[in-house]
């Protein structure tokens, strides 16, 4: 489960920023993540509690903003929504693309309190 791993960077992060603005602890944060960015949204939400107890975000409000995948096909230059990486171009069937959203993995602010 490397979502686990991924929110303790985040608490790393988040810790970083109380401690460089001499804040106590995070009274919000939000986040941006794609759809495309390989999260397993029940284990995420599950892992989150647990692995953000005792940090500066263990009282934190979590806002987190689903970015969907957009892609523009190679071919048709169509552009479109991508629910799983690997689905082709709904107008020509083209499995290349250029993706322009969808594979976000950051934090878009912090609440310091």
């Amino acid at each position: 489960m490397h979502e686990v791993s991924i929110i303790l960077s985040i608490v790393d992060r988040a810790a970083e920023v109380v401690q460089q603005n001499h804040g106590k602890a995070v009274g919000k944060i939000e986040l941006e993540i794609g759809e495309l960015a390989g999260i397993e949204w029940t284990s995420f939400d599950f892992a989150w509690e647990p692995a953000v107890r005792d940090s500066v975000l263990s009282k934190a409000k979590r806002v987190v903003h689903r970015i969907p995948g957009i892609a523009v096909c190679s071919r048709c230059e169509k552009e479109f929504q991508k629910v799983k990486l690997f689905d082709p171009c709904p107008e020509c069937g083209e499995y290349l693309h250029h993706l322009k959203s969808g594979k976000e993995l950051r934090i878009r602010s912090i609440t310091i309190t």
